[in-house]
């Protein structure tokens, strides 16, 4: 077999982790591949999905072009359709497919974490990352509810508007998030705040993490945020985001070429990436 030949394209894309991730995948498959990233701007998108993307395997997307792309493929998976965002494209047969792998990684890192989603759920911001985390704790028939700054309350109601109409039987609700009170069973953090270089700031106060059973923050630098030490310091599960990146990463491979892995390889996966990370 003749060897493929795949991509990650954003702009800008020096900073992405794409490459690294998606080379040890290759590699664990034993698979014949090569995986680039290409610097796209926006205007020249439709120039370079001709003369380049179009000829690819498959690849992956990022910022700004996870809408922008759609036009220009044959067909969408259905949670592509829903979320309107493609980040993984398969080219196979002459067709170009579009898929969302976010929703499915976060699912697959929440469960390799062994964070079970039930009881309260809490999920803090209402960005994009919250949308997609929302989404699928909704398909999953499970209630939750935001917790976000005062300026954000306008965009939370909305969102939970957005989310009751496309699944009418969702249960979702939002308040303040420095007005959280009582036990919390999951606790998900979709805000930047924690983030590198401001890695010592923590999205809630120590005592509200206290109060929570378990932790999942989807930031992945630094591997293990300040929210994530104070959690696990409590005696609480916790987990990064650096194992929701690389699990997306491992569903766009079996979109590719239905590659699987063992849990062992990704959990070595995911701490060698974060040692990359810190390289870089």
């Amino acid at each position: 077999m003749s060897q493929k030949h795949y991509a990650v394209i954003g702009h800008p894309i020096g900073h992405t982790m794409s490459p690294f991730i998606h080379k040890r995948l290759f590699a664990l498959a034993g698979a014949d591949a090569d995986y680039t990233a290409l610097d796209i701007a926006p205007e020249a998108l439709e120039r370079e999905y001709r003369e380049t993307l179009s000829r690819l395997d498959g690849y992956n997307i990022t910022i700004p072009h996870k809408q922008a792309i759609i036009p220009f493929l044959d067909e969408l998976d259905d949670k592509a359709k829903m979320y309107g965002s493609v980040n993984t494209v398969c080219n196979r047969d002459g067709r170009a497919t579009g898929y969302t792998t976010d929703p499915d990684g976060f699912i697959r890192a929440i469960e390799a974490a062994g964070i079970a989603l039930d009881g309260r759920i809490m999920i803090l911001g209402c960005g994009g990352v919250a949308r997609t985390m929302a989404y699928e704790i909704a398909l999953r028939g499970k209630p939750f509810e935001f917790a976000v700054r005062r300026e954000d309350v306008g965009k939370a109601g909305l969102l939970c508007l957005d989310i009751t109409r496309k699944i009418p039987e969702a249960e979702v609700s939002f308040g303040l998030i420095d007005q959280i009170i009582g036990s919390v069973d999951v606790l998900i953090n979709a805000t930047p705040v924690g983030m590198y270089p401001d890695s010592g700031a923590q999205p809630i106060h120590n005592c509200a993490i206290g109060r929570c059973k378990s932790v999942f923050d989807a930031i992945y630098n630094p591997l293990e945020t300040a929210l994530v030490k104070r959690a696990r310091a409590n005696g609480s599960l916790a987990e990064g985001g650096m194992s929701m990146l690389v699990w997306q990463a491992v569903v766009s491979h079996q979109h590719w070429d239905g590659s699987a892995y063992d849990k062992a390889d990704i959990d070595r996966l995911c701490l060698d990436a974060a040692a990359e990370l810190m390289k870089k």
